[in-house]
């Protein structure tokens, strides 16, 4: 499965299943790269593959490690139930509203326009 995955990724194909069928970005497309830009220290980087990573990095991170924390010590899989409430919510819809207008802006060719596929 690893060697099919690097020969694809070898040949320039999308990795993204949205890219693969539309041959367009996804609102999350960039994000993984400006991550790593961002734990390099490359924020101008970082803000030319995804505005919104910044922001959008950490709470994904922080998420990830809750997550982990909570398996190894309560043995559950599903953490984020103990993260229910009304601005958890409006946090994940604000945040989703942002990366749908980026997503817009950049086909009108704002931050940059779209990122490579």
């Amino acid at each position: 499965m690893v060697s099919l995955l690097g020969l694809w990724t070898a040949c320039g194909l999308p990795l993204c299943p949205f890219a693969i069928v539309t041959r367009h970005p996804c609102p999350g497309c960039g994000l993984t790269r400006a991550t790593f830009a961002l734990a390099q220290g490359h924020v101008a980087e970082a803000l030319r593959l995804h505005p919104l990573s910044p922001v959008v990095a950490p709470l994904v991170i922080a998420a990830l490690v809750y997550n982990a924390a909570t398996y190894v010590k309560d043995g559950r899989v599903a953490a984020a139930e103990s993260l229910r409430g009304a601005w958890v919510t409006g946090l994940g819809l604000a945040l989703a509203a942002a990366m749908l207008g980026v997503w817009v802006a950049r086909f009108f060719g704002a931050f940059g326009g779209p990122v490579p596929v």
